[in-house]
């Protein structure tokens, strides 16, 4: 069986910047049966930061490099329905996500992958599988 693992835009961050050692690892060491992908939400995230500061040309390279080489999974009608069916249900128990959150946890529950974060708030989403190991040599928040 495989397992598809979709990174939030901190992690990528993470990796690209080499700011967790371990995250960098874990991506570079997924075995045959493990993928990784980000959600076209992410990247959307990621060309964002990117537009906000031009002359990080560097961070550009590599990101620019790392977004050639992950799928990048499209939000799609799936995604959209899991969005809603997600924010009904953390609102309707009082909480929530920061809306580009919720939007990158829905699609992971939608593509069933695995997201893989350092964010602690992703734990409030049922249903949602979360991994939170891939940057244990930094604070979780």
């Amino acid at each position: 069986m495989s397992t598809s693992y979709m990174l939030d835009t901190n992690m990528l961050g993470y990796i690209v910047r080499g700011r967790s050692m371990t995250a960098c690892s874990r991506f570079l060491h997924l075995t045959e049966h493990e993928t990784a992908c980000i959600s076209s939400i992410t990247e959307a995230e990621i060309l964002y930061g990117l537009a906000k500061c031009p002359a990080a040309t560097r961070l550009r390279t590599l990101m620019e490099e790392l977004l050639r080489k992950i799928e990048v999974l499209p939000f799609d009608s799936e995604a959209a329905l899991h969005y809603g069916t997600m924010r009904a249900g953390l609102e309707a128990k009082g909480t929530s996500l920061e809306n580009m959150d919720m939007l990158i946890a829905a699609h992971a529950a939608a593509v069933n992958a695995v997201l893989v974060t350092n964010d602690k708030a992703f734990r409030r989403v049922d249903g949602l599988i979360v991994d939170m190991n891939w940057a244990t040599d930094l604070k979780t928040y």
